[in-house]
């Protein structure tokens, strides 16, 4: 498992009758891979994670290591209530052949500095599979701070951070503190390639889904130093991107997979696919982009 590159949040497939649409979930998966990511990233907050059964789960990872035949590693997505939950999580996916989990902190109780250091630790303990903890403040109401890392990268299966803190500076924070032994993914798409340009070594993306290959080109440009390509690119990428930081995400990137015959609107209660002014509004945003789309034969890399 290395921690770079590009890695797709992909999302969970569902058909009319609001079961697992697994044929429809590996055209995507496919698509991803041929590419060019470098990992997939399961049940994640895009993948629906809140509204899947263990079990989903389970099928899922089983699903994707069997079709990807160790082309790419498989990361699962832990985000649970309690630590035992967790714990058992964990063993699944090592027992299923997931490659990494990336952990949320506790969900729905806002634990403290150090409910929060246990719960991580004790998670790291339980298995051999390397970590990338989640820091998203924003969304979950816990930050992992720089004290806390210190602390927990004592367990030497903690790998990696998900930096979605949503300040670029905490990248150079992170790397003055502690080098090249934490790797760091940005996690948030509207600043990416920023991300990456102060040193993050990789992309948990969302707007992959969709546009797989550009997120790639993006990244493969700015690792080579072609960083005006990467920005002409990523300046026709960022009012798509834009619909990964909103709510309704979930339902913005599935209408564009929807568009683009790599999945569907279909969702899972409470959620409800997009109706009205709103879902036009994104239509019109993914249609421009569709529109006007770089032609990548133009950049080498």
């Amino acid at each position: 498992m290395e921690w770079k590159g590009v890695m797709p949040a992909i999302t969970t497939k569902f058909n009319s009758k609001n079961q697992l649409d697994l044929n429809l979930f590996n055209k995507n998966l496919s698509f991803q891979i041929d590419s060019g990511v470098d990992a997939i990233v399961l049940a994640g907050s895009l993948g629906e994670a809140s509204t899947l059964s263990q079990k989903e789960k389970n099928i899922l990872t089983d699903n994707t290591v069997q079709l990807v035949e160790g082309r790419v590693p498989i990361v699962v997505n832990i985000a649970e209530q309690t630590t035992h939950e967790a714990i058992k999580c964990a063993e699944d996916a090592e027992k299923f052949g997931a490659r990494g989990l990336m952990v949320l902190p506790p969900m729905r109780y806002k634990s403290g500095r150090n409910e929060t250091i246990d719960y991580f630790k004790s998670i790291a303990n339980s298995t051999s599979l390397p970590i990338m903890i989640y820091n998203n403040p924003v969304d979950y109401g816990i930050e992992v701070t720089l004290d806390m890392f210190n602390e927990l990268l004592k367990c030497k299966n903690i790998k990696a951070v998900k930096e979605s803190t949503r300040d670029i500076s905490n990248i150079t924070r992170l790397k003055n503190s502690f080098g090249s032994r934490l790797k760091i993914m940005t996690g948030v798409d509207t600043i990416a390639l920023e991300s990456l340009l102060m040193g993050a070594d990789g992309w948990i993306a969302g707007l992959v889904c969709a546009f797989p290959q550009e997120t790639v080109a993006i990244y493969k440009l700015q690792k080579i130093g072609k960083i005006k390509e990467a920005i002409e690119i990523y300046r026709w990428f960022l009012p798509l991107l834009e619909l990964d930081i909103n709510p309704k995400l979930v339902q913005n990137i599935k209408l564009a997979e929807s568009i683009l015959k790599i999945g569907s609107e279909y969702v899972r209660l409470p959620r409800k696919p997009l109706s009205g002014t709103e879902r036009e509004n994104v239509l019109n945003i993914i249609n421009v982009g569709i529109k006007n789309r770089p032609d990548l034969s133009n950049y080498k890399y």
